[in-house]
């Protein structure tokens, strides 16, 4: 695995807490990454899922006959917010194994899907029309990583560039920025210590994505901003 990536002030200095490098964790078994990723998963089709089923149940409620509209409405919203999540989290964790290059118009489509439902707005800045299946798959786990430092809201730029040297995909998030402890091991590719399994197997899952297409990632913290940036060679 690569060195610990690198969390760095706006001027390049290292913070405090990076100045000496934490010891290898153990290693996380193909079982438990997948059981993680499983109930990552779940959790994200659950809300919408259960909100259809509860709508099917008004509309089969002959004293709720009142409320049809709004349990179609809650369905229609509902199986869309449910389509969004299942394409793509498809692409994020590994499907589309057939597509080698991935449009970018697509990649919009569905980093815009999930973001129907984040606090924080997106900025589509990519200037490449087509990104390889690491990058993308990096970009849109990235660009969700970048909604999820502004809890309370913000604004979240995706870049990403491709050429001859390789490709980078930058995320910067700006408002009342955190990285949450959970991401931050899994960015680095530690075993969860304390805190949500959700958040930390999707940065974990992220950095084993990059270290295993033998590129880079590096953050930058500024005051109510953190930026990501991943580099993948050709």
């Amino acid at each position: 695995m690569n060195p610990i990536f690198p969390i760095q002030t706006a001027d390049g200095a290292p913070t405090p807490a990076e100045s000496i490098a934490s010891p290898a964790p153990p290693p996380i078994t193909p079982n438990e990454l997948a059981s993680h990723l499983a109930a990552r998963l779940c959790h994200d089709f659950i809300s919408p899922a259960g909100a259809i089923v509860s709508g099917l149940d008004l509309l089969d409620d002959p004293t709720a006959q009142d409320m049809r509209e709004e349990a179609m409405s809650m369905i229609a919203a509902s199986a869309g917010k449910l389509v969004a999540l299942i394409k793509f989290n498809r692409i994020a964790f590994g499907g589309g194994q057939g597509a080698e290059v991935f449009d970018t118009r697509e990649l919009e489509a569905l980093t815009q899907g999930v973001y129907a439902d984040m606090r924080a707005k997106l900025e589509w800045a990519v200037t490449a029309k087509g990104l390889d299946k690491p990058a993308a798959r990096a970009l849109l786990s990235l660009a969700q990583v970048g909604a999820g430092v502004l809890p309370t809201g913000g604004l979240v730029r995706v870049e990403a560039e491709a050429g001859d040297q390789g490709s980078v995909v930058i995320v910067r998030a700006t408002g009342r920025a955190r990285l949450r402890g959970e991401v931050a091991e899994g960015l680095r590719g530690e075993r969860l210590s304390e805190g949500r399994t959700g958040h930390w197997v999707q940065a974990f899952y992220l950095r084993r994505l990059i270290d295993e297409a033998g590129g880079t990632l590096r953050i930058i913290t500024e005051e109510g901003q953190i930026t990501f940036v991943a580099r993948f060679p050709c």
